[in-house]
């Protein structure tokens, strides 16, 4: 049964042979667009990934070591930053968890470059310094996941720690913060030789933040976002030499991952030498304690265009996303909203129709979900679904843009 906007096509139930078959047929669509990767990287090109994380999240995630060899094997990725995750025994002081990633860099022969995660409520300078001393080349702070504040008295001594130490300090800079901007310039004016990279593009605060450090040597962001639009803001406004590629692994993913980073900055107009900058170089000179290069003007646009259909498309998949990460069923039916924004007839008759195979692959398996009881079959069919969509809305910004 349908209605007229197609909500209700996936309240027909699944049984378990159905989900498996739906599962199977959406890994074979997704892994074909790594034959679209390989013809958007520069020819050549090798990969520095600048936030990955191993180990065990309390909310349910895991970041597992021959996984992540697998996926850098296959994606040309030769170098991580690599840091444990927010820990079941992260207390006290992450301590054990950090063992664990020290443990990885060994095991790795150099590939996996560790850092030290901190909580700045137990010894941070502590433990920062026994897992530097231990082989450590960067620190990690999470001020969502520990709780502080970017005013909290307690970050200078780290900041002193990082300049002294010359290593990177990496700072989440994603969803559920304040405004951070202002505090951690602060900071970055107070200890210039400790060299920043804020995660997630910094779209917390991403035009303050743009506005106090766009030209800043030695201070970068990283890619690891949802969205293309986000993308497209901070490479409008940042240098590209202050641009590192990341994927966030194991909640970002590949292909879409790169995908995203490298549609998204030829959308903004980078050439293959500055997108092996974002991929590769920027990212090394980090880890080499190098000093930056030259900074160069932004390279996109401040406002941007795209047929209409793509925009609709975009706007459904954005009401998408927070269900699917809180694996709630579509009942308000977005995906059938998006699926008829893929009938529009705009001339871009290809482009839609390889986003409306997605679509209908995501919409296939969304409604297995409320099916499920399992919890470890609920995190793999709605992890999927968000990958068929994430890959639909890559398509549905840089398509024709």
């Amino acid at each position: 049964m349908r209605t007229s906007d197609g909500t209700a096509a996936w309240i027909v139930p699944l049984d378990s042979r159905d989900v498996e078959d739906v599962l199977e047929r959406a890994r074979a669509l997704i892994a074909g667009y790594d034959g679209e990767l390989e013809r958007e990287l520069p020819s050549g090109t090798q990969v520095f990934d600048a936030h990955v994380h191993l180990g065990n999240d309390i909310d349910g995630f895991s970041g597992v070591y021959e996984e992540l060899e697998r996926i850098n094997d296959r994606y040309r990725i030769a170098r991580c930053f690599m840091f444990c995750m927010d820990e079941q025994d992260r207390h006290p002081a992450f301590r054990a968890a950090n063992d664990r990633t020290l443990e990885y860099a060994r095991r790795s022969e150099g590939r996996l470059i560790p850092f030290v995660r901190l909580d700045l409520a137990e010894g941070p300078i502590e433990e920062a310094t026994r897992c530097l001393d231990a082989g450590a080349r960067g620190i990690k702070l999470h001020p969502r996941a520990q709780r502080f504040l970017l005013n909290d008295e307690r970050l200078a001594p780290v900041f002193a720690l990082a300049a002294e130490r010359r290593v990177p300090i990496l700072i989440h800079g994603g969803r559920g913060l304040p405004p951070i901007a202002a505090n951690l310039d602060r900071l970055v004016d107070a200890y210039p030789d400790a060299q920043l990279i804020i995660a997630h593009a910094g779209i917390a605060d991403l035009g303050e933040l743009a506005g106090r450090f766009a030209g800043r040597p030695g201070v970068y962001f990283d890619t690891s976002v949802w969205s293309p639009i986000d993308l497209l803001s901070l490479l409008h406004l940042v240098s590209p030499e202050q641009v590192v590629y990341a994927s966030d692994y194991p909640y970002g993913q590949q292909p879409s991952s790169l995908l995203i980073s490298v549609r998204t900055a030829k959308v903004a107009r980078f050439d293959d030498e500055t997108l092996r900058g974002l991929l590769w170089e920027n990212a090394d000179r980090i880890a080499r304690s190098e000093q930056p290069p030259e900074l160069t003007p932004p390279r996109g646009a401040g406002t941007f265009s795209q047929p209409m259909a793509f925009a609709r498309i975009h706007q459904y998949l954005s009401m998408a996303t927070p269900l699917l990460w809180t694996r709630q069923a579509d009942t308000i039916g977005v995906l059938g909203l998006a699926l008829n924004a893929c009938a529009d007839r705009d001339g871009h008759a290809e482009e839609r129709e390889r986003i409306r195979e997605l679509l209908v692959a995501a919409r296939d398996l969304w409604r297995a979900l409320p099916e499920l009881d399992d919890e470890a079959e609920q995190r793999i069919v709605s992890r999927t679904t968000f990958r068929l969509v994430h890959l639909a809305d890559i398509l549905a910004v840089t398509s024709s843009a």
